[in-house]
């Protein structure tokens, strides 16, 4: 009987999820997936889910989303069988329908044969992501900064100024009102003191989040806390303002019984690199961007 794909139905994803976390077990620091991550995904529409069905049986899926990154194939899964290929290649061809632009991606770890897979597909390699980790073993002094700029913590009333200061410094909505009380809710025992800010005449110019590492704490007993987002307004760059900030985030951690600290950058952003390397962070893992070009979509062809 030949699979048919359709959209997701509640009653996959007990099946969804194991098929998931069977595929991707023995990737780096996978935190396996539950019910109530996928419907809060599906329910926020940061997922369009798409399942393969033979016999009755969920035997694949892969999922899309859309963000300031890009379009991009969440993941794909397919149970193992003497069409698994083909498969891998239909999910793929049905997901790359929604996408509205032109250009589609997916990460892999950058050792996975998994690429193989990609390459066939046409996607090429193309950047890249890096988790850099450092060791906490102590309280270290702060690199210096402009005497007239303040170094200190977010004070509870000022969300407002913390998301503006972010979006302004990337240049796109990356933060939105809510921020601090989700935060709060993913990662107790977070409050406004774990961000950390530079402050000039009254105005926030630069920013580095720090809160617990949820996820990896749980799943391996660790005591890792994460960075992030971190971004100094444009004209107040080049003042040590963002190895300042990084250094008190990762005093800050310690002095909360953290042992490591972790964050990602870009492959490509070297001077963040440079920057983090001196603070002690080395690499410790290394996605690839798997990127493809699309045709044009004719109005038929939009799903």
């Amino acid at each position: 009987m030949t699979a048919r794909i359709r959209s997701l139905k509640e009653t996959d994803l007990p099946a969804l999820i194991r098929l998931l976390n069977k595929t991707y077990e023995n990737e780096y620091e996978f935190v396996p997936y539950d019910e109530e991550e996928l419907r809060s995904r599906v329910r926020e529409g940061r997922l369009l889910i798409l399942i393969a069905e033979e016999n009755g049986e969920v035997i694949g899926s892969t999922a899309y989303s859309a963000s300031h990154w890009g379009e991009h194939v969440r993941w794909l899964a397919v149970s193992k069988g003497s069409n698994q290929k083909m498969m891998k290649h239909t999910l793929v061809g049905e997901i790359e329908k929604y996408v509205k632009g032109t250009t589609v991606f997916t990460s892999v770890d950058a050792e996975s044969p998994r690429i193989d897979d990609w390459i066939e597909m046409d996607y090429k390699p193309e950047g890249g992501l890096y988790q850099m980790i450092a060791r906490l073993d102590g309280v270290k002094p702060l690199p210096q900064v402009p005497e007239e700029i303040i170094v200190r913590s977010l004070r509870p009333d000022e969300e407002k100024e913390l998301i503006e200061t972010v979006n302004a410094g990337f240049g796109w909505e990356r933060l939105e009102v809510g921020i601090i009380q989700r935060w709060k809710d993913d990662c107790p025992p977070f409050s406004e003191e774990w961000v950390h800010v530079a402050e000039l005449n009254g105005k926030l110019i630069s920013v580095v989040g720090s809160r617990p590492d949820v996820d990896y704490n749980r799943s391996f007993g660790g005591r890792r806390g994460y960075l992030g987002p971190a971004v100094t307004l444009l004209e107040h760059r080049s003042k040590n303002l963002a190895s300042a900030l990084t250094r008190k985030a990762m005093n800050f951690l310690f002095e909360k019984g953290m042992d490591s600290a972790a964050l990602h950058t870009g492959e490509q952003n070297t001077p963040s690199v440079i920057l983090l390397r001196k603070l002690g962070f080395d690499i410790g893992h290394h996605w690839r961007f798997m990127r493809k070009t699309l045709p044009p979509k004719s109005a038929s062809d939009k799903v």
